[in-house]
Parts: C-alpha cells; structure tokens; sequence
C-alpha cells in the first residue's frame, strides 16, 4: 500500500472561517495535539500576514516533534523570507509558496500577464530554497485555470526546485469526475511530474471536498491538505478526520494508508470547537455526537446481534470509549492521569493536581462522571492560562414565573472584591448586567452559545460567548453543571481575554496598519 500525507491547514485555512480567529497560544496548544496525532505537515500560518501569525509559526516551530511545519507565503520575497525566518527553529520545515494561475485571477487580481507569472514563479521557488529543500508550490484557482498553461506553470515550478505541486479548487468549483481527470491529465502532460508529489487543496462550497480529494487519490495525488471538522474559508476544507476514516474503513477501493493516530481524531475536533467557538453539528460524520448513535429499532437490533451491521467503523478507532466511563468522587489521582492520558491529554504533575481537583469538585456534584466530563476538564486545561484580571466568586439568583429575574453576583476585579445586583430580561442577562455594571465594560455580546456536554439532568453545559469592542473579538469560554453559572464563567473568560487584548492593541494596530493594504489573507 502507498502512503497518504496528511497536510493540515487548520491553523492557516481553517483560521480563515468568519470569527474562527485564534490566538498564538491558541495554535500551539492544537499544534501540540496534531503533531501528538502525527499529522505529517502542519501548515501553522502565513508569517509575513501579522506579527501573530509569525509569532505562532516560530513557536510551534519549536515544539514539533514529529510533524513537518509549513509557512505559507506569496510569490514575493518579503512573505519568503518572513516564512523562512519563522521556520528557522523547525526540526523539518517547509515553505509554501503560491500564485494564482487563472485566466480570471491574472487579469483581475493580479493584473500580471501570463511571462510575468512565470517569472514570479521562478523566483520565488528559488527564494524559498534558501531556507529549506522541502517546497510546496500552489497555482491558486488551479481547477478554473487554462490547462497548457498549468501544466507549462506546474513544470517550470518543478524545474525551479518545487517538490510538492499543490492542485487548489480554491472556490471549491469542481465536481469529482472531473478533479479526478484534472489530476490524471497533471500526470501525463507534465514531464518532470515524476520528481514531485502531487497534492490536493479542495474547498467545500459546493459540498464536494472530501469527495474531490478521494477523487484525485484514486488518480494519482498523494498528498491532501484538510482541516480539522472541515473550518476553513467560506464553507469551508474537506474535513481531516473525513479523509483518514475514509481511507482506514475502504482500503477495499483505496489502497492507501496514513500515519494518523486515528484514536485522537475526537479529542482534538473537541479541542479545535472549544477554541473556536464552532459546534460541530450532531449528524457530522465521525465526529458528530450521532456519529455512533441508533435510535430506529430495527438498527438497534441489528447492533445487539453484531454491530457491524449498522456501523463500518468502531467508536474506539477514532477515540470513543464503548463503556461507560467508572470514575467517580472516591477515585484517585492516579486513575485521573491514567484515564485523561488514554484520552490523549498530557499534564505536568502541577496541572494535573489542579484539574484534579476541578475533577473531585465536579464529583461531588454528579451523580456519574462520564467520558465527556473529562474531556471538558480537559480542554479547561488545555486553555493557556490568561492573568485573571476578573474573577467570578459567586452567584445567586432570584427568578421564576411571573417575577422579575434578579442576578446577585459577587467578584475579584483588579483585586478588590465587589458585590452587585442586577435585574434582566432572564437569569443570564441579568448575570451580565451585574457583570458589566461593575467592570463597566462597553463590549458588545454578538454570540452566546449552550451545549451540552454530557447525559442526564445533571450534564455539564459548555458557554461561549464571543465578545466585541472596537473591532477587537474574543471567544469566552466556561462550563459548569449550572448554565448560569456556565454563563457568567464564559462572560468574565471573554472580558479577561479582552482587557489582556487591548492593553496590546496599540503595537497590534501599528502592525496591522503597515500591512493593512499589503495582504490578502483569502488564498488557497
């Protein structure tokens, strides 16, 4: 069998989807996850964007172990040599460089003719093997591109020192059949194909990602390039775990296999959705909470008598557990660690001694801890830890039929205690009232979102509430076994982000602003 790459743009591409913005150490802690996964490429942003974007790149460049780390940069020098410079620290590094090659994006946005692409194609490969031998090339907008140009353009770039060419359906235009044909024709009209790998780069406006890279894998591509749940510009990427499952579960029709660890596929969707903000939607494949549920009898029989009669992939593959998890109030702290490592969570003894005791907390307030319980303390964990500038002490509330709701609310701010109390249009406006009043914030609420993350009437809720305030956004984030108070964590997480933001908006805003009309962050 022949392997698949697995090329990961979660922290690039998936960065990309509207209000999916992530901080530095944000990226690091997925990166973390995605190389403990041994994805084979994290692209880990596009360092000559923002001073953020290049912070996070040189930081995971430090901490990766087994995953190779990718730059991505436009065919100049500036965004090369930012990459290159960004990348220095990786034990394996690549740069990806790309230009668009369409008829439609020559003319329009790039107002270059097609001798100047070429040229630029050239150069910038050339660049960008100063820093390292391992480039990737992208002609953007490849699927809507002229075909003997393509394969003139694929060529010279190959020629140049590329040795990854990148096929992008950047609009997410293509429909299987024909991507597939696209990849097969690469194959025999380019001469030199033979001394590259090919890759694909599908996009999901026409729900078609995961499809077309199936697609051009059957036709000779050996690199994907997806995100975790599929984020990503517009509609967003073919979705990673969608690729690996697929290509683990069909080794029938695809005689391919990758390196992924396939067992923390869902730890890590989790993790990206708390950082995010992004609830996976329940009937997601493979990591949608129904992605292993059955409720019609007849289903439910044939899963008693053998499960695989309604499911062509067991839970544990993609790191479910098919019991229920025994721990409860009287575990020990050994069992804790033992069982969060099972799950792919890895802690110092100092953090592990603090969710510990968020753990017995939580014990003795439900009745059954299940695993989703500890993948939430988890995640709480997993979230570098931000100066608390606001604590939240306590709250109680008065509320019911007929009455007004009134939110008592008790915190640490700036160090000093306060108490206020506050009437709202419900339990959880009133929360924020009493919250605002005495921080005296004038950030805007634009989303609020309740899951729950575990069964029964005891479930934990997970809040996040995306806060704004002069074009600053932030995503809080809290859970308890009580919404409101859930809701209040999350409030006072996004206000401590925020204040931590705009103490640095000044330097942000100097940065931004030099780049402002120099980038465009909608490639690929």
């Amino acid at each position: 069998m022949e392997k698949v790459i697995i090329f990961d743009t979660t922290l690039r591409d998936g960065e990309q989807s509207a209000g999916a913005s992530m901080s530095v150490e944000d990226k690091v802690q997925i990166a973390k996850q995605l190389d403990k996964m041994k994805v084979d490429v994290i692209e880990a942003g596009f360092p000559y964007a923002s001073k953020g974007d290049f912070e996070a790149v040189s930081k995971i460049s430090k901490i990766s172990n087994n995953s190779i780390i990718c730059g991505l940069a436009r065919a100049n020098f500036n965004d090369i040599d930012s990459a290159g410079d960004a990348l220095k620290d990786a034990k394996r590094r690549r740069i990806h460089t790309f230009i668009s090659t369409s008829d439609l994006h020559m003319k329009y946005k790039l107002k270059m003719k097609k001798n100047e692409v070429v040229e630029a194609i050239k150069k910038s490969i050339k660049r960008a093997k100063k820093y390292t031998d391992d480039v990737e090339w992208s002609p953007e907008d490849a699927s809507r591109t002229n075909k003997d140009f393509l394969f003139k353009s694929i060529e010279i770039a190959i020629n140049s020192g590329a040795t990854t060419i990148n096929i992008p359906d950047t609009v997410g235009y293509a429909i299987p059949g024909e991507f597939g044909q696209l990849i097969k024709s690469i194959k025999s009209n380019v001469v030199n194909i033979d001394k590259a790998i090919i890759s694909v780069h599908c996009h999901n406006d026409l729900g078609l990602a995961v499809s077309n890279s199936i697609s051009a894998l059957m036709e000779g591509a050996r690199q994907v390039e997806c995100t975790i749940n599929g984020i990503g510009e517009r509609a967003g990427n073919a979705a990673l775990e969608e690729i690996v499952m697929c290509l683990k579960t069909r080794k029938d029709s695809l005689p391919y296999f990758t390196d992924v660890d396939s067992k923390k596929i869902i730890s890590v969707s989790h993790l990206v959705s708390t950082i995010t903000g992004f609830s996976v939607q329940p009937n997601k494949a493979i990591v949608g909470k129904n992605a292993f549920s059955h409720e019609s009898g007849i289903h439910q029989d044939g899963m008693l008598k053998h499960s695989n009669t309604y499911e062509i992939m067991t839970p544990e593959s993609v790191g479910l557990s098919s019991s229920q998890l025994v721990l409860g109030k009287h575990s020990g702290r050994h069992a804790f660690k033992v069982k969060l490592q099972n799950l792919g969570y890895e802690f110092d003894d100092e953090k592990i001694n603090l969710l510990f005791q968020n753990f017995k907390k939580l014990a003795d307030k439900k009745k059954q801890i299940f695993e989703e319980d500890l993948i939430l303390i988890a995640e709480e964990g997993n979230v570098v830890s931000q100066k608390k500038i606001i604590e939240l002490l306590d709250i109680k509330i008065n509320c019911g039929l007929n009455q007004k709701s009134i939110a008592d609310v008790k915190l640490k701010y700036l160090g000093k205690l306060f108490k206020q109390k506050s009437e709202g249009t419900g339990p959880i406006d009133a929360v924020f009232q009493a919250i605002k009043t005495i921080v005296k914030t004038k950030a805007h609420l634009v989303v609020y979102q309740v899951n729950a993350i575990t069964k029964g009437t005891d479930a934990q809720a997970e809040v996040t509430a995306r806060l704004e305030e002069k074009g600053i956004s932030v995503l809080g984030i809290g859970s308890d076994i009580d919404t409101i108070v859930a809701s209040g964590k999350a409030y006072i997480d996004g206000l401590n982000k925020l204040m931590i933001k705009k103490s640095k908006a000044k330097d942000s805003k100097r940065v931004l602003n030099s780049l402002k009309d120099k980038i465009d962050k909608h490639v690929i």
